[in-house]
């Protein structure tokens, strides 16, 4: 008998370096505008979220009445845009390009999600300034997460997320670095 080939790796496959199913992966990201009143304003808002994300926005809705504020419950104060998937991958890259890939540290939280803003929709790459529409900043929110993340929301039988599951603060750290070229100001 004789002894099996050596294997040698190709350089035009990549080798794994560790388990697939333990690597971080963008869940969804939210992107809002809360502008505080409905109108004209909100309507602006939305208009500029669709402008950006390519994808049509929902309205949010004020869930206390505060009258100093004037703003009444269920009033329309603001839009939202939940993106997942390829999409939410290629909006986050355009979102950072608007930051000059850069993210402060305090903007991670202690589950390895993490967010910020944007002041204008115009340090988007390709956006004009449009007078009709003014000035409109966004807030965008990214949960990240492991594959069997869902374990805690399923109907059947949900569980708390365990440790091996669960990302932290340097895992997002490292995952920013390497996925997206991102620098952490600290």
């Amino acid at each position: 008998m004789s002894a099996p080939p050596a294997t040698t790796p190709r350089p035009d496959v990549p080798v794994p370096t560790g388990n697939p199913h333990r690597e971080l992966r963008v869940i969804k990201i939210v992107v809002n505008a809360g502008v505080g009143e409905s109108g004209e304003t909100r309507t602006k808002a939305s208009r500029v979220l669709e402008m950006v994300t390519h994808q049509k926005p929902i309205s949010t809705r004020a869930h206390s009445t505060n009258r100093d504020f004037g703003i009444r419950q269920g009033q329309e104060i603001g839009a939202k845009v939940t993106l997942r998937g390829d999409v939410a991958i290629d909006f986050l890259h355009r979102a950072f390009e608007a930051r000059d890939r850069q993210l402060d540290v305090d903007s991670i939280d202690r589950n390895g999600n993490f967010s910020f803003g944007i002041a204008d929709y115009t340090d988007f790459s390709g956006m004009k300034y449009d007078p009709q529409i003014g000035i409109h900043g966004m807030d965008v929110a990214v949960e990240l997460g492991r594959a069997g993340y869902r374990i805690r929301q399923r109907r059947v039988r949900p569980r708390p997320l365990p440790r091996v599951l669960r990302s932290t603060p340097d895992d997002t750290r490292q995952y920013l670095v390497k996925a997206f070229g991102v620098t952490i100001l600290e």
